[in-house]
Protein backbone atom coordinates (compact mmCIF):
# COMPACT_ATOMS: atom_id res chain seq x y z
CA UNK A 1 0.00 0.00 0.00
CA UNK A 2 0.84 3.54 -0.96
CA UNK A 3 0.06 6.31 1.29
CA UNK A 4 -0.25 9.99 0.58
CA UNK A 5 0.50 12.01 3.84
CA UNK A 6 1.46 16.00 4.34
CA UNK A 7 0.17 19.17 5.94
CA UNK A 8 -0.72 22.19 5.10
CA UNK A 9 -0.43 25.07 7.97
CA UNK A 10 -0.65 28.99 8.06
CA UNK A 11 0.07 31.38 11.15
CA UNK A 12 -0.13 34.90 11.60
CA UNK A 13 2.99 37.11 13.70
CA UNK A 14 3.19 40.20 15.15
CA UNK A 15 7.03 40.38 14.63
CA UNK A 16 10.11 37.54 13.18
CA UNK A 17 10.23 35.18 15.54
CA UNK A 18 12.03 31.33 16.13
CA UNK A 19 10.49 28.37 15.69
CA UNK A 20 11.05 24.47 16.33
CA UNK A 21 9.11 21.72 14.35
CA UNK A 22 8.75 18.24 14.65
CA UNK A 23 7.19 17.75 11.44
CA UNK A 24 8.65 15.11 9.65
CA UNK A 25 8.13 11.30 9.47
CA UNK A 26 10.62 9.62 12.23
CA UNK A 27 13.96 8.42 11.19
CA UNK A 28 12.78 4.64 11.72
CA UNK A 29 10.27 4.96 8.72
CA UNK A 30 13.04 6.81 6.66
CA UNK A 31 13.45 3.63 4.80
CA UNK A 32 9.83 3.18 3.55
CA UNK A 33 9.34 6.70 2.05
CA UNK A 34 8.82 6.46 -1.72
CA UNK A 35 8.52 10.05 -1.62
CA UNK A 36 10.15 12.07 1.49
CA UNK A 37 8.25 14.48 3.42
CA UNK A 38 10.74 17.61 2.29
CA UNK A 39 9.24 20.38 3.98
CA UNK A 40 8.77 23.86 2.51
CA UNK A 41 7.41 27.73 3.58
CA UNK A 42 6.45 30.85 2.13
CA UNK A 43 7.74 32.72 2.01
CA UNK A 44 10.77 31.00 1.98
CA UNK A 45 13.45 30.99 4.74
CA UNK A 46 16.72 29.32 6.11
CA UNK A 47 16.53 26.46 8.01
CA UNK A 48 18.03 23.63 9.60
CA UNK A 49 17.70 20.58 11.46
CA UNK A 50 18.91 17.76 13.88
CA UNK A 51 17.85 14.91 16.16
CA UNK A 52 16.56 16.05 19.65
CA UNK A 53 17.00 13.84 22.64
CA UNK A 54 14.80 11.49 21.51
CA UNK A 55 15.93 10.99 18.66
CA UNK A 56 12.77 12.90 16.53
CA UNK A 57 13.97 15.17 13.62
CA UNK A 58 13.56 18.46 14.45
CA UNK A 59 13.80 21.70 12.02
CA UNK A 60 14.90 25.20 13.25
CA UNK A 61 14.19 28.32 11.24
CA UNK A 62 12.82 32.13 12.19
CA UNK A 63 9.37 32.69 10.44
CA UNK A 64 9.10 36.94 9.43
CA UNK A 65 6.40 38.99 11.02
CA UNK A 66 2.52 38.78 8.76
CA UNK A 67 1.29 35.34 7.22
CA UNK A 68 3.85 32.31 7.05
CA UNK A 69 2.73 28.77 5.40
CA UNK A 70 4.60 25.59 6.05
CA UNK A 71 3.94 22.69 4.00
CA UNK A 72 4.98 19.22 3.17
CA UNK A 73 3.87 16.66 1.01
CA UNK A 74 5.55 12.99 0.69
CA UNK A 75 4.29 9.02 0.05
CA UNK A 76 5.13 6.19 2.59
CA UNK A 77 5.00 2.36 2.05
CA UNK A 78 2.88 0.35 4.09
CA UNK A 79 2.41 -3.20 4.36
CA UNK A 80 -1.70 -2.24 4.23
CA UNK A 81 -2.12 -4.58 6.79
CA UNK A 82 -4.08 -3.79 10.44
CA UNK A 83 -1.72 -3.51 13.27
CA UNK A 84 -0.80 -6.83 14.95
CA UNK A 85 -1.56 -6.69 19.28
CA UNK A 86 1.38 -8.19 21.22
CA UNK A 87 0.43 -11.49 22.69
CA UNK A 88 1.70 -12.31 26.24
CA UNK A 89 4.39 -9.55 26.09
CA UNK A 90 6.69 -10.14 29.55
CA UNK A 91 6.42 -7.42 31.64
CA UNK A 92 9.92 -6.81 32.87
CA UNK A 93 10.90 -5.91 36.41
CA UNK A 94 12.20 -2.93 37.56
CA UNK A 95 15.49 -4.17 37.62
CA UNK A 96 15.97 -5.55 34.67
CA UNK A 97 15.32 -2.35 32.45
CA UNK A 98 17.82 -0.96 30.18
CA UNK A 99 19.34 2.07 31.12
CA UNK A 100 17.56 4.59 28.35
CA UNK A 101 13.93 2.74 29.51
CA UNK A 102 13.78 4.04 32.83
CA UNK A 103 13.07 7.68 32.09
CA UNK A 104 10.24 6.95 30.77
CA UNK A 105 8.70 5.09 34.09
CA UNK A 106 8.77 8.85 35.92
CA UNK A 107 6.27 11.27 35.94
CA UNK A 108 6.10 14.20 33.49
CA UNK A 109 4.44 17.58 32.64
CA UNK A 110 1.45 16.07 31.52
CA UNK A 111 1.43 12.84 33.04
CA UNK A 112 1.35 12.97 36.85
CA UNK A 113 2.52 9.48 38.70
CA UNK A 114 2.06 10.71 41.98
CA UNK A 115 -1.80 12.07 41.52
CA UNK A 116 -2.38 8.65 39.49
CA UNK A 117 -0.29 5.86 41.33
CA UNK A 118 -3.36 4.93 44.28
CA UNK A 119 -6.09 4.96 41.29
CA UNK A 120 -3.69 2.87 39.00
CA UNK A 121 -2.77 0.08 41.43
CA UNK A 122 -6.89 -0.37 42.52
CA UNK A 123 -8.34 -0.35 39.07
CA UNK A 124 -5.25 -2.81 37.66
CA UNK A 125 -3.42 -4.51 40.48
CA UNK A 126 -5.22 -7.54 40.10
CA UNK A 127 -5.01 -7.57 36.21
CA UNK A 128 -2.19 -10.05 34.55
CA UNK A 129 0.83 -8.57 33.97
CA UNK A 130 2.67 -7.84 30.90
CA UNK A 131 0.62 -7.20 27.73
CA UNK A 132 -2.73 -7.93 29.18
CA UNK A 133 -2.35 -5.08 31.89
CA UNK A 134 -1.78 -2.59 29.14
CA UNK A 135 -4.64 -3.59 27.14
CA UNK A 136 -6.80 -3.63 30.23
CA UNK A 137 -5.30 -0.19 30.66
CA UNK A 138 -6.46 0.56 27.14
CA UNK A 139 -9.64 -0.36 27.72
CA UNK A 140 -10.69 1.75 30.77
CA UNK A 141 -9.13 4.36 29.50
CA UNK A 142 -11.15 4.13 26.10
CA UNK A 143 -14.62 3.56 27.88
CA UNK A 144 -13.56 6.23 30.70
CA UNK A 145 -13.45 9.43 28.32
CA UNK A 146 -15.55 10.89 25.97
CA UNK A 147 -14.00 12.23 22.69
CA UNK A 148 -15.12 15.53 22.20
CA UNK A 149 -12.77 18.02 19.83
CA UNK A 150 -15.38 21.23 21.52
CA UNK A 151 -13.17 20.15 24.94
CA UNK A 152 -9.67 20.10 23.68
CA UNK A 153 -7.31 21.68 25.88
CA UNK A 154 -3.71 21.93 25.56
CA UNK A 155 -3.31 22.18 28.92
CA UNK A 156 -5.42 19.70 30.12
CA UNK A 157 -3.15 16.60 31.83
CA UNK A 158 -3.70 13.25 32.63
CA UNK A 159 -4.86 13.29 36.28
CA UNK A 160 -7.56 16.51 34.60
CA UNK A 161 -8.72 13.71 31.68
CA UNK A 162 -9.04 11.53 34.06
CA UNK A 163 -11.42 13.33 36.28
CA UNK A 164 -13.35 15.28 33.55
CA UNK A 165 -13.43 12.24 31.57
CA UNK A 166 -13.47 14.36 28.29
CA UNK A 167 -10.71 15.11 25.88
CA UNK A 168 -8.90 14.31 22.50
CA UNK A 169 -6.31 11.61 21.60
CA UNK A 170 -3.17 13.38 23.10
CA UNK A 171 -5.73 13.00 26.22
CA UNK A 172 -6.47 9.59 26.24
CA UNK A 173 -3.01 8.78 25.56
CA UNK A 174 -1.69 10.94 28.47
CA UNK A 175 -3.84 9.10 30.86
CA UNK A 176 -2.93 5.77 29.55
CA UNK A 177 1.17 6.46 29.35
CA UNK A 178 0.21 7.75 32.98
CA UNK A 179 -1.21 4.75 34.55
CA UNK A 180 0.85 2.26 32.82
CA UNK A 181 4.46 4.24 34.93
CA UNK A 182 2.28 3.96 37.93
CA UNK A 183 2.67 0.05 37.26
CA UNK A 184 6.22 0.14 36.44
CA UNK A 185 5.43 -0.31 33.18
CA UNK A 186 7.55 1.86 31.23
CA UNK A 187 5.39 3.95 28.41
CA UNK A 188 6.44 6.63 25.94
CA UNK A 189 3.97 9.14 24.15
CA UNK A 190 3.98 9.20 20.67
CA UNK A 191 2.44 11.95 17.70
CA UNK A 192 1.99 11.14 13.77
CA UNK A 193 -0.36 10.52 11.20
CA UNK A 194 -3.41 7.91 11.30
CA UNK A 195 -5.80 7.50 8.35
CA UNK A 196 -8.99 6.33 7.47
CA UNK A 197 -7.88 3.05 5.62
CA UNK A 198 -10.11 -0.04 6.68
CA UNK A 199 -12.69 1.69 9.05
CA UNK A 200 -15.56 4.33 8.51
CA UNK A 201 -13.85 8.01 8.34
CA UNK A 202 -15.37 10.25 11.47
CA UNK A 203 -17.40 13.25 10.84
CA UNK A 204 -14.56 16.43 10.56
CA UNK A 205 -11.66 17.44 8.91
CA UNK A 206 -8.60 15.18 9.53
CA UNK A 207 -6.11 15.56 12.50
CA UNK A 208 -2.59 14.47 13.46
CA UNK A 209 -3.25 11.60 16.21
CA UNK A 210 -1.79 10.99 19.62
CA UNK A 211 -1.00 7.26 20.83
CA UNK A 212 1.77 5.35 23.24
CA UNK A 213 4.08 2.68 22.73
CA UNK A 214 4.99 0.32 26.17
CA UNK A 215 7.98 -1.60 26.53
CA UNK A 216 7.47 -4.86 27.33
CA UNK A 217 9.29 -8.34 26.39
CA UNK A 218 12.08 -5.98 25.33
CA UNK A 219 11.09 -4.23 22.82
CA UNK A 220 8.31 -1.11 22.40
CA UNK A 221 4.64 -1.99 21.13
CA UNK A 222 2.46 0.23 20.06
CA UNK A 223 -0.99 0.85 21.63
CA UNK A 224 -3.96 3.20 21.24
CA UNK A 225 -6.23 4.10 23.85
CA UNK A 226 -8.16 6.62 22.10
CA UNK A 227 -9.34 4.16 19.25
CA UNK A 228 -8.50 0.77 20.88
CA UNK A 229 -8.47 -1.24 17.46
CA UNK A 230 -5.79 -2.08 15.51
CA UNK A 231 -5.59 0.12 12.75
CA UNK A 232 -3.88 0.37 8.84
CA UNK A 233 -1.18 2.47 8.21
CA UNK A 234 -0.05 4.26 11.54
CA UNK A 235 2.85 6.70 10.37
CA UNK A 236 5.25 7.66 13.30
CA UNK A 237 6.74 10.96 13.68
CA UNK A 238 8.07 11.69 16.90
CA UNK A 239 8.10 9.72 20.36
CA UNK A 240 8.76 11.21 23.93
CA UNK A 241 8.12 11.40 27.60
CA UNK A 242 4.71 13.24 26.68
CA UNK A 243 3.04 16.09 24.26
CA UNK A 244 5.60 18.54 25.85
CA UNK A 245 8.78 16.82 23.94
CA UNK A 246 6.69 16.29 20.71
CA UNK A 247 5.20 19.36 19.87
CA UNK A 248 4.60 19.73 15.95
CA UNK A 249 5.35 23.64 17.14
CA UNK A 250 6.98 25.97 19.36
CA UNK A 251 6.87 29.45 18.47
CA UNK A 252 8.84 31.83 20.47
CA UNK A 253 6.44 35.10 19.65
CA UNK A 254 3.23 36.37 19.59
CA UNK A 255 1.33 34.42 16.64
CA UNK A 256 -2.03 33.33 15.37
CA UNK A 257 -2.64 29.99 13.97
CA UNK A 258 -4.68 30.91 10.78
CA UNK A 259 -4.88 27.78 8.62
CA UNK A 260 -4.37 23.99 9.86
CA UNK A 261 -4.76 21.44 6.86
CA UNK A 262 -3.83 17.54 7.39
CA UNK A 263 -3.94 14.72 4.84
CA UNK A 264 -2.98 11.01 5.32
CA UNK A 265 -4.73 8.48 2.11
CA UNK A 266 -3.91 5.55 0.57
CA UNK A 267 -3.19 6.08 -3.53
CA UNK A 268 -1.71 4.35 -6.83
CA UNK A 269 1.55 4.73 -8.32
CA UNK A 270 -0.34 6.15 -11.27
CA UNK A 271 -1.57 9.12 -8.62
CA UNK A 272 1.62 9.77 -7.14
CA UNK A 273 1.63 13.24 -9.19
CA UNK A 274 2.96 15.37 -6.00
Amino acid sequence: MLIRFGYDITYEFAQPSPMLLTLNVHASRAGDLVVPDRMTTWPQVPTSAYYDGFGNWCTRLVAPAGLFRIQAQGVIRDSGLFEAAPVQAYQHLVPELPEDVLVYLLGSRYCETDLLMDIAWQHFGHTPLGSARVQAVCDFVHNHIAFAYADARPTRTAFEAYNERRGVCRDYAHLAVALCRCLNIPARYCTGYLGDMGVVPPPGPMDFAGWFEAYLGGTWHCFDARNNTPRIGRILMARGRDATDVALSTAFGVNQLVRFEVETQEVTDAKLTM
